[in-house]
């Protein structure tokens, strides 16, 4: 974990702001967070829904005509969070029956929603074409063939795209698309050639393009343009392959964010200018028609997150104390489960407070739920607000909730200055009148 910056708390200025993060001068998204604890209490999530804004507007600004985007509903499907960006015009990528529901729900124009992801199972994919939605992402020759059987006994004709597996490492962070092999995510290109053909001939789905999922959180725009480039490239051979029309590309997600102060964020004004250049390619080669969609989910809403919890406890020497929060990976683990380094912020400190080597710890009984080993802090204090930043996307619902039984953290949404509580706080009593206790 890396340590941000937070000096006292000052008048909001979102003139100002920019799409960089949600805590600026101390406060989250323009408010004390001090204020914020009192009214929701701690642990909560808290997101900026006007900076979620602005990052939507600041891709839109650098992608070319012909491109398009789709929120990865699985970066964070908050209903609050999704509906405003269907107000920002952006279309929706779900991967699960549930997501489907969230988005429409949310007021989502189906022909907006695309649906992706390996195992949809059949009622998913018959509420999907029952729905209308724009186009499923067909995984594998059976999958084709239940989609069919589905969609024929619906009496409709529904749009797809098939997805190519690709090659990526471990680290997810580089990817090359050279057909991929067999596996949980698409299809080796051999096999969705096969399977194209055998799409073409149906009369109960409507081949549009293909679909591929590049890789997680890349900042490199040259990567990004490149990963578009190839997919499009494979696109026009399938196409020329199995004499059908190439008239939509699915690049997949992967926009990436910084999580430690030192990395650089996605360069826009860059990768706005290389995917120009392949439009205007495709343009003179006679492929003006063909649309591109982007399916961003942590660009757009990562930054946009913060998760604030307060310290319980102090032990330790003055030179390298411990804090204790209450509450740690049972609402935020991907830290933990990715091994990757994230900012951490003491919000509001006393002026003069110097920063020592400090180690920063949930309330689980296990060694998992560390934030922090040796991040340089202000020395903490019991009742101090910690905050763990970019947690916008992966947060909430990419955690552990049930370990230890503690309550679930809140989620409040920031939207023109005013905060309202959007996910309230589940308690075990709460869960405990779900279960059941057999009379044996």
């Amino acid at each position: 974990m890396t340590a941000a910056s937070a000096p006292g708390v000052r008048a909001a200025s979102g003139a100002t702001r920019g799409i960089d993060g949600i805590l600026d001068g101390g406060l989250l998204a323009g408010i004390p967070p001090a204020a914020l604890a009192e009214e929701f209490g701690t642990p909560f999530y808290v997101y900026d829904l006007g900076l979620i804004g602005r990052r939507v507007e600041a891709l839109r600004s650098v992608l070319p005509h012909g491109f398009r985007t789709a929120f990865a509903v699985k970066a964070n499907p908050a209903l609050a969070v999704v509906s405003h960006l269907r107000r920002c015009g952006v279309g929706a990528d779900v991967a699960s029956g549930g997501e489907l529901e969230t988005v429409l729900r949310a007021g989502f124009d189906p022909a907006a929603i695309a649906m992706t992801g390996p195992g949809k199972r059949d009622e998913e994919l018959a509420a999907a074409v029952a729905a209308g939605i724009g186009f499923i992402a067909v995984e594998s020759p059976g999958e084709l063939r239940r989609l069919e059987e589905i969609a024929g006994a619906a009496g409709r004709r529904q749009p797809i795209l098939l997805r190519l597996a690709v090659a990526e490492d471990a680290r997810l962070e580089s990817v090359r698309i050279i057909g991929g092999a067999e596996g949980k995510f698409g299809m080796p290109l051999q096999t969705l050639i096969e399977t194209a053909r055998a799409a073409a001939r149906s009369e109960h789905v409507e081949l549009l393009g293909l679909h591929a999922f590049g890789a997680s959180n890349l900042r490199d725009a040259e990567q990004i343009a490149g990963h578009v480039a190839e997919l499009v490239e494979i696109g026009r051979r399938v196409a020329a392959e199995t004499d059908t029309p190439l008239r939509l590309v699915d690049a997949g997600g992967g926009l990436g964010i910084p999580y430690s102060d030192g990395e650089w964020p996605l360069d826009l004004a860059r990768l706005g200018r290389r995917l120009t250049e392949l439009r205007e390619g495709w343009d003179a080669d006679g492929h003006s028609e063909l649309e591109l969609v982007l399916e961003p989910g942590r660009f757009l809403v990562g930054p946009a997150g913060a998760y604030v919890t307060r310290v319980v406890d102090v032990k330790g020497p003055d030179s390298a104390p411990v804090a204790i929060l209450d509450g740690g990976i049972n609402h935020l683990l991907r830290p933990a489960l990715v091994q990757s380094e994230q900012r951490l912020a003491v919000l509001a400190p006393d002026p003069g407070r110097a920063p020592v080597n400090t180690t920063v710890a949930g309330p689980l009984c296990t060694g998992l739920d560390v934030f922090a080993a040796g991040a340089m802090l202000p020395r903490p204090r019991v009742g101090d607000l910690v905050a763990v930043l970019d947690v916008g996307a992966y947060g909430f619902t990419e955690s552990m909730p049930f370990f230890l039984s503690h309550p679930s953290a809140v989620e409040v949404a920031v939207r023109n200055g005013r905060a309202q509580l959007i996910r309230p706080r589940v308690t075990l009593a709460e869960l405990l009148d779900r279960q059941v206790d057999p009379d044996w």
